[in-house]
């Protein structure tokens, strides 16, 4: 059984030979994707989805996957750059035959299938009922219509054309519609706040208490703020492409860095190219949480996570089995 599905024939030919060569560095490296997952940093769903061409591998997963298995990262980052490029094409065309579908049907008229005689659909159905009756409307004198031409009614049933009290009748109902449309437009535009109906959903509510918790999270991602801390960032969908690293410092052969997910609102330590016996931590204010490499054959460990507003207020340090202790700045 082959290890990698076929990619799909829709794929554009840059980003297929991309991920052609992202399958290539992962089987050289003979690394599964448990494996992958762990060294670098990002999920194995992730990686299923950039390897089989659903989904382009951020630049820092394609850094991190030349980082673990030695290949040439300049090499690596060109392809992902003309890959991204066409990617970045591929949604733009997506996103403008969609937006050229919605607005043809936008403009089809609401009427085009209704019965003749009503709508927009029944106008030439109306006028030649009016010829039938006995010729065509004339003008109600003294009534002004749009831009000062008198408007056409047509003859009162039973009447003769031209009438007026049957025409002046319509006339007063027509406009009265037109004035209970435009009160209904107005005053629901008043309600929803410019025409928001999100912001009609959300009147009167309280602000929610904590600025690092969106109300709503993406799909995947099971906490936010405080309610990540102490929590593993892979179990909570807080890792993979939510995930940055915004410092970090060599500590002897190891580098120890404070992984941040502004989505999550949280951020936790980590160490890579370690050995067994060394420990990371990462403080924020009095907080502090730990995590220790005891397996061999393990090069990285990760600390839970604790809650923060800014990547800047974490610190993470490690402390090597040699002894040797460093921090980030």
């Amino acid at each position: 059984m082959p290890r990698w599905k076929e990619l799909p024939d829709e794929l554009d030919p840059q980003v297929r030979e991309f991920a052609e060569l992202l399958r290539r560095v992962v089987d050289r490296a003979g690394l599964s994707l448990p494996a992958l997952a762990d060294r670098t940093g990002y999920s194995r769903t992730s990686w299923e989805r950039y390897l089989n061409g659903r989904l382009l591998a951020p630049k820092g997963a394609v850094v991190a996957l030349a980082e673990v298995t030695g290949s040439p990262s300049v090499h690596l980052t060109t392809l992902w750059e003309l890959a991204e490029r066409a990617w970045s094409r591929a949604e733009l065309r997506q996103d403008a035959a969609t937006e050229a579908i919605g607005i043809a049907r936008a403009r089809t008229p609401a009427g085009e299938s209704g019965p003749p005689g009503r709508g927009a659909g029944g106008r030439e159905g109306g006028a030649a009922a009016a010829d039938r009756a006995g010729g065509r409307a004339g003008p109600t004198p003294g009534v002004a219509g749009p831009a000062g031409v008198s408007p056409t009614l047509p003859p009162e049933e039973g009447g003769s054309p031209g009438r007026g009290g049957g025409g002046a009748h319509r006339l007063v109902l027509f406009l009265a519609g037109v004035v209970g449309v435009v009160v209904v437009v107005v005053g629901g535009f008043l309600l929803t706040g410019d025409g928001d109906p999100k912001e009609a959903v959300g009147a009167g509510r309280e602000p929610s208490p904590s600025g690092s918790s969106p109300a709503v999270l993406p799909s995947g991602v099971l906490c936010a703020g405080a309610g990540c801390t102490g929590k593993d960032a892979e179990a909570m969908g807080c890792s993979g492409d939510l995930v940055v690293t915004a410092r970090s410092a060599r500590v002897g052969t190891a580098v120890v860095e404070v992984r941040y997910s502004r989505t999550c609102g949280a951020a936790w330590g980590r160490i890579v190219q370690a050995a067994p016996g060394d420990s990371v931590r990462v403080t924020v204010g009095a907080a502090r949480q730990t995590g220790r490499i005891t397996t061999a054959g393990d090069t990285i460990a990760y600390t839970p996570m604790i809650a923060v507003k800014d990547a800047s207020e974490a610190k993470a340090c490690a402390v090597l089995a040699s002894g040797e202790e460093g921090c980030t700045a």
